[in-house]
């Protein structure tokens, strides 16, 4: 029987012109083990268990890979793990957070917003970064009417550094302001987390691009015996029209095989 994937479901990213697949790799946990929400802990993967990770991840037809600096050594272990295979994959990065010394840090400034982007560029090993979101602290509208972190990714845009840009936030009114002059939005859409849904709407109606955060609710989804929490949950995101693609972290191959068949089904049916 032949195992499901996604190769022949990639779909467009808003009007940024790349196709992505309808669910990309998180990477928090090839970097960071601190501070982050999940029901149980983890190991952080050797670079063997990590190259075999990835490997699967594109057999199986991801080809959409979510980082940040605040992500610990997440981007500096995709550069070499990637390399040579640049052009199979749309790679998501930040702005905006620092995570050191077990605590988190943010700079939206000009400066540091090009450092940022130059930083992770070498890192990563790569001329361009497909998509480059703000890793908002919550403020969202202060962020975006208060500092010049959006116009500089603009200039990055124009350079060519950055092929499109926009903003991971907490708010509607955020989300919102966001896709007026930006290309993408990640939001949290859940079961358990449906206030952003205005925000999904606006970029059905205007051709911009949604990615989803914590579609799974980062684990903690329980629902009714014999119903699956992960289908319950794809079921919901994929019935909008907005949705481009769904960004989930994992460092199980069975977990992520499961993701991978149940997206597969979900959208088939749709």
């Amino acid at each position: 029987m032949s195992v499901p994937t996604l190769h022949d479901l990639h779909r467009a990213l808003g009007s940024t012109g790349l196709l992505v697949s309808p669910l990309g790799l998180g990477t928090v946990k090839l970097g960071r083990d601190q501070g982050v929400k999940y029901p149980n802990g983890f190991q952080i993967p050797d670079d063997e268990q990590a190259r075999q990770l990835l490997h699967l991840t594109r057999d199986l037809g991801i080809n959409l890979i979510d980082t940040a600096p605040a992500y610990g050594r997440s981007e500096e272990r995709l550069g070499p793990l990637l390399r040579g295979q640049r052009q199979e994959w749309v790679i998501v990065s930040k702005v905006g957070e620092e995570f050191e010394a077990g605590q988190s840090s943010h700079d939206f400034s000009a400066a540091h917003t090009r450092f940022s982007v130059e930083r992770s560029l070498q890192r990563l090993e790569t001329d361009f970064i497909d998509l480059v979101l703000v890793h908002s602290d919550g403020n969202d509208l202060a962020i975006l009417e208060h500092s010049e972190v959006y116009q500089t990714l603009a200039a990055l845009k124009d350079e060519g550094k950055i092929r499109a840009f926009g903003f991971s936030g907490k708010t509607v009114e955020g989300g919102l302001k966001a896709l007026e002059q930006g290309d993408c939005a990640m939001i949290t859409y859940n079961l358990n987390e449906q206030g952003e849904k205005p925000v999904i709407d606006y970029a059905a109606a205007h051709g911009k691009a949604i990615l989803v955060k914590k579609a799974l609710a980062s684990g903690h989804v329980c629902l009714d015996p014999g119903i699956d929490p992960v289908r319950a949950s794809f079921e919901l995101l994929f019935a909008q029209p907005g949705v481009a693609s769904a960004i989930v972290g994992t460092i199980n191959p069975l977990h992520l095989a499961h993701n991978v068949a149940t997206v597969a089904r979900v959208i088939r049916q749709n």
